[in-house]
């Protein structure tokens, strides 16, 4: 995810890519558009952003499922978590998944009243 001090509250931070293949897909991406990446295991793979030392700007997930509908997932920055997963609930959307500890934080997923799934990061 990208570093916190720029990262606005509930803006879009960060996109996944789901993969049926992490190797053929960072092949794929670093052919076409030089991205380069940060493995954290090998079932995930961080997109770092195209300029020298920039932050992180997504990720490859590995799911050997076939993809699922709604295509990337969509994360946002949260300050407080807690806050916007009691948000998120009080506004109809359903948490599927978390909050779950991860590199760089903790993050949970929703999906919204019409079934479209996002996820929410942050730093604690």
């Amino acid at each position: 995810m990208t570093d916190s001090s720029a990262a606005r509250h509930h803006s879009i931070d960060y996109v996944e890519l789901t993969v049926t293949d992490l190797a053929a897909a960072k092949r794929f991406y670093a052919e076409a558009f030089g991205w380069t990446f940060t493995d954290y295991g090998p079932a995930y793979a961080g997109i770092r952003a195209v300029t020298d030392g920039a932050p992180e700007v997504g990720g490859l997930r590995l799911d050997e499922q076939p993809l699922r509908p709604g295509g990337p997932l969509v994360l946002l920055f949260s300050a407080d978590l807690d806050r916007t997963l009691a948000a998120v609930e009080a506004a109809g959307g359903r948490v599927t998944d978390g909050p779950y500890p991860f590199p760089g934080g903790r993050r949970f997923h929703f999906a919204d009243p019409s079934g479209n799934e996002l996820g929410v990061w942050s730093e604690h």
